[in-house]
């Protein structure tokens, strides 16, 4: 029987890969805290826990019409950002897939009420919400795993929340041991072209307004405290400041891990810190010792799925 052995809300900004003395220039001769936070994440987690598979709920690849997991039996190449190709060019990528698990997942989809491809497509692109966190927490450990699911633009909270129930379905159904990465941002609105260049430094300051880094602080404290639930219920308040692909990486993960039911404290990597204008944080989930709890089925709460399901920022958003 499979399991989910951790899982995190990661930031995965282009910044973290630029080299370190353009991180400084941009940041008043310091350098991201971020970088350091992954730094020590992969050092105290990711090369040390006993997992087979990296799940990365990747909140840059949007689909429309389904949920769709990679499924090809290894990735490799060089990427380009389209986004962003002078911060991120030809950078290198090369890791072993899990198509038995994708299959896994997509087969759950219609008990979840939902719907969902597994990919072996080559071709199919990949984006640096996955390739920058691999590059830090997968490198050099060849043993291991990834596959990327992405977010869906035609998808609502409670959309979110169904994949992530097939995606703990599947993996207790499994033999795999699983680490999760949601993959994204809190707030998530840029400055302008002509001011985003006046904030550029990680300070909070710098967060596009002082009610957007004020949700995310409180946030962040929510799920120090391992309230989920808290994290849940407000998701209609949280929509106002844009969170990045409308927290489907984040709601995404919770599904997989008992929603509400899930109490795991989160630990801080790094500072809370400001990408031109967006909120960014490394919060990591342990597994709790009695495990995390099985995930819900659906339907559910008639109440609930209106509240999950509040709108929200458009899907996607870059950075």
């Amino acid at each position: 029987m499979g399991e989910v052995v951790g899982a995190g809300l990661i930031a995965h900004v282009p910044t973290i890969v630029l080299p370190e003395e353009i991180r400084r220039e941009l940041n008043d001769g310091e350098d991201f805290t971020l970088v350091a936070g992954l730094q020590q994440l992969r050092r105290e987690v990711f090369d040390v826990v006993d997992y087979d598979t990296v799940v990365v709920l990747d909140s840059h690849w949007a689909t429309t019409v389904e949920w769709v997991v990679t499924a090809q039996g290894r990735r490799s190449g060089l990427f380009t950002s389209e986004e962003l190709p002078r911060g991120m060019s030809q950078r290198p990528y090369d890791f072993e897939g899990d198509p038995d698990l994708a299959h896994l997942i997509a087969s759950k989809a219609p008990e979840n009420s939902t719907w969902i491809n597994a990919i072996d497509d080559d071709c199919l692109p990949i984006f640096y919400a996955t390739t920058n966190v691999w590059e830090f927490l997968g490198r050099g450990l060849p043993d291991k795993k990834w596959i990327s699911i992405g977010v869906c633009q035609t998808a609502d909270g409670e959309d979110a929340l169904r994949l992530g129930r097939a995606l703990g379905a599947a993996i207790a159904e499994s033999d795999r041991k699983v680490l999760l990465i949601a993959s994204g941002a809190m707030s998530h609105t840029f400055w302008s072209l002509r001011q985003l260049r006046d904030h550029e430094a990680a300070g909070a300051e710098h967060i596009f307004t002082p009610e957007a880094a004020a949700a995310d602080a409180e946030r962040i404290e929510w799920f120090k405290q391992g309230d989920h639930a808290r994290v849940l219920a407000t998701m209609p308040e949280f929509y106002r400041f844009k969170p990045e692909a409308r927290f489907q990486h984040y709601l995404m993960m919770i599904g997989a891990l008992g929603e509400a039911d899930c109490t795991a404290p989160g630990r801080q990597y790094g500072e809370y810190e400001n990408s031109i204008g967006t909120g960014q944080v490394h919060l990591w989930f342990d597994r709790p010792e009695a495990g995390f709890p099985a995930p819900h089925t659906t339907p559910t709460d008639p109440d609930y799925v209106r509240q999950i399901s509040a709108p929200g920022a458009d899907v996607p958003a870059a950075g």
